[in-house]
C-alpha cells in the first residue's frame, strides 16, 4: 500500500482528489485502522501457535517482547477476574451478564493478540542484499513497522533509557517503559502512526531483548559499507521508503 493510501487527512486539508475529506471520511478511515488493527493482532495468535513468525524472509530475527511478558499475564488475569465478579453480581440478569462476558472475552483475546504479535513481529535485519537493499525493519506488536535502509543509519549504541519526552522527529517505541538502543539517521525515515498519519523520524530509540547481540549485529554490516567521512552520507531530497502500515 502507498503512503499517500495510509495518510490520514486533518481538518481543512484537502485530499489528492482536491475535495476536503469530511468529518464521515476521517472517522470512516479511523474505524477501517482500528478494525485491521484488531484483525492482526487475532491473526497473531495463530501464528504465534503454529510457530509462524511474520516478516523474517532471509533476515534475522530479534525479539522485543520478553520484557513485557508478565505485564502481560498481569492483565490477563485482571481480565479474568473482573470477568468471574461480573458473572457474581449479574447472575439474575442473564441478558446483560450474556454480553458483558462476550465483551470480557474479547478483551481477554486482544490482549493474548498483542503479546502474540509481539513475539511473532521481531525486528528484522536483512544485509543478505545489495547495499541498497539492505535494511533494519523495527516493529512494536502490530501497530508499528518501520522499514530503516542500513545507508540512513549515522550510529547505533546500546543506552537505557527509561524516561521519554515526545519530540519531533523521534520515535520511541518502549516495552515496559524501557528502551534499550538508540538508532541515530542521517536522513529521515517516514513512520506511520497508529491512525495512519505520516511522520518523518530521525531518531528512533527502541527495545530489544538482546540489544548487545543486535547492535553488534548491526555495526557488522554497516562495517563493509562504511566511506571516509565526507562520503558517508550520502544526500536525500525525501524520505526514505517505509513498508507502510504494518500487514
Amino acid at each position: 500500500m502507498s503512503a499517500a493510501a495510509d495518510t490520514v487527512t486533518t481538518a481543512g486539508s484537502t485530499p489528492a482528489g482536491g475535495v476536503p475529506a469530511t468529518g464521515a471520511v476521517r472517522t470512516l478511515r479511523t474505524v477501517r485502522h482500528l478494525f485491521a488493527h484488531e484483525v492482526r493482532l487475532l491473526a497473531s495468535i495463530g501464528r504465534w501457535a503454529a510457530r509462524r513468525p511474520h516478516g523474517i524472509g532471509r533476515g534475522r530475527a530479534f525479539s522485543y517482547g520478553r520484557g513485557q511478558g508478565a505485564m502481560m499475564f498481569g492483565f490477563g488475569f485482571v481480565s479474568v477476574l473482573e470477568s468471574v465478579c461480573m458473572a457474581v453480581l449479574l447472575r439474575n440478569h442473564p441478558a446483560v451478564h450474556r454480553v458483558v462476558f462476550a465483551l470480557d472475552v474479547y478483551t481477554l483475546l486482544l490482549i493474548v493478540g498483542l503479546h502474540a504479535a509481539s513475539v511473532t513481529r521481531p525486528h528484522v535485519l536483512d544485509d543478505t542484499g545489495d547495499e541498497d537493499e539492505a535494511f533494519l525493519r523495527i516493529r512494536r506488536a502490530a501497530h508499528v513497522d518501520v522499514r530503516v535502509p542500513l545507508a540512513a543509519i549515522s550510529s547505533v549504541r546500546r543506552e537505557l533509557v527509561t524516561t521519554h519526552e515526545k519530540r519531533d522527529g523521534r520515535l520511541d517505541l518502549a516495552i515496559g517503559a524501557q528502551t534499550t538502543i538508540t538508532l541515530e539517521l542521517s536522513s529521515p525515515v517516514r513512520h506511520f502512526t497508529f491512525l495512519g498519519r505520516p511522520k518523518d523520524v530521525t531518531m528512533i530509540r527502541f527495545h530489544a531483548d538482546e540489544p548487545e547481540a543486535l547492535v553488534r549485529e548491526i555495526r557488522a554490516a554497516l562495517e563493509p559499507t562504511q566511506r571516509p567521512a565526507q562520503e558517508l552520507t550520502r544526500e536525500r531530497t525525501a524520505p526514505s521508503p517505509s513498508p507502510g502500515r504494518p500487514v
